[in-house]
């Protein structure tokens, strides 16, 4: 199962138009224009607005004929351009964007936009989601129009759609969240635009607890597949913008440790066991037994490898240490041994040098790598993130090469 929707690079998530101001729209589009030059057709059938044209025209004369000729045929250009009727390209709509820019409502969005989005151009598309947003505002019931739209949309004008509601200040609204869910939630609903829905309420500050057991639940659904996939993506993003905002993130990952050991499908348990990789929290006693458990059980090398790097951070160093032995001993992957060996070092520093050397002697794979930590921690070095710089080789088994 591979999801529709793309991961953003999920530690920070993407940036948000917050109330997107008139700047930021004007921005957008002068960039769009500059980036694709109105594409004017050549000839009669490409009249161009004088403010664009007189420049070329004058240009063009100057380049043809020097002097005052070329400042006189710049002249003429600038008023026949100023008298022609401005007759725009039939292949696309990048001229039209001034006039929608000045006079699009929400009311008129989907019309206008359809040959908008008719171009193709990834830079309109971006203007579009930046002016749908700021058209939103933070009005729950011009949100809440926008999700009904969405539900029927197609193609491009759906993304837009769920993309300008996401950047909105309204989204943080509950009534809108709680109708994005429900969509989400809707088996009457295409599973990927489920997906859409719900990946919408990935920007979020906070989820409520029905929410997140809802989402949870869904996500150990065999039928959820990709829209599962963006539920437990949307738990895991606003578990971390909750630790940046020093809020609680122990609720969302109680529920993202549920889908990481009970999820049927394997992409959507990876998904949830790497998630506290974005914001590090801390283990307590129940959270570590739990990511003990997923190292044990987990038929997937990936996860177990995920599961070591996690309980590197557990509070309890002493038992993750002898987890770490015990689960070395009974693994038949050299990755899943490399990231116990290493992250070995991530929890007790310099006091698991006895582990480690436990390690290499059930595997003399090890050996030289013992060595190496041996002696960067022999140069006083302490920090691990020093000490893994350090190393003249920090993918030996070919391990990260399968991730790429």
């Amino acid at each position: 199962m591979v999801p529709s929707t793309p991961t953003q690079t999920p530690a920070s998530g993407p940036s948000r138009a917050r109330g997107v101001p008139w700047g930021w729209a004007g921005a957008g589009l002068v960039a769009v224009l500059a980036a694709v030059g109105l594409m004017w057709r050549g000839g009669d059938d490409a009249r161009a607005p004088a403010a664009v044209a007189a420049p070329v025209k004058a240009t063009q004369s100057r380049g043809s004929h020097g002097g005052s000729a070329g400042g006189g045929a710049a002249a003429a250009g600038v008023e026949e351009a100023e008298a022609a009727e401005r007759r725009f390209s039939d292949q696309t709509c990048f001229p039209e964007l001034a006039r929608f820019n000045d006079g699009v409502t929400l009311e008129t969005f989907r019309d206008w936009a359809a040959p908008l989005l008719a171009s193709k151009d990834p830079l309109v598309r971006d203007y579009l989601k930046s002016k749908l947003a700021e058209l939103i505002g933070d009005d729950a019931k011009k949100a809440g129009q926008v999700v009904d739209w969405a539900r029927d949309a197609q193609g491009a004008a759906f993304q837009v759609l769920l993309s300008g509601l996401r950047e909105s200040d309204a989204v943080q609204k509950p009534q809108v969240a709680a109708r994005l869910l429900e969509a989400g939630l809707d088996k009457g609903l295409p599973i990927e635009r489920r997906a859409g829905m719900l990946s919408a309420l990935d920007t979020q500050k906070h989820l409520t607890p029905d929410a997140m057991d809802r989402m949870a639940d869904f996500a150990r659904d065999p039928a959820s597949t990709e829209a599962g996939w963006a539920a437990t993506r949307t738990l895991g993003r606003v578990m971390a913008r909750e630790s940046e905002n020093l809020g609680d993130a122990s609720p969302y990952l109680d529920r993202l440790i549920t889908i990481a050991t009970d999820a049927p499908d394997e992409q959507i348990r990876h998904l949830a066991q790497t998630a506290p990789l974005h914001n590090s929290p801390v283990l307590d006693a129940k959270a570590t037994a739990r990511f003990e458990r997923i190292l044990r059980s987990e038929g997937n090398e990936d996860g177990r490898d995920a599961a070591a790097q996690v309980l590197a951070m557990s509070s309890d160093k002493e038992n993750v240490l002898k987890t770490f032995t015990d689960a070395f001993q009974r693994e038949q992957s050299v990755c899943v041994r490399w990231a116990l060996f290493r992250f070995s070092a991530r929890v007790a520093g310099r006091d698991a040098l006895p582990v480690m050397a436990n390690m290499a002697t059930v595997d003399p794979r090890f050996q030289p790598l013992y060595g190496i930590f041996e002696t960067l921690y022999a140069q006083g070095n302490v920090d691990f993130i020093r000490v893994w710089n350090e190393l003249p080789d920090q993918n030996p088994f070919g391990c990260m090469d399968r991730h790429n």
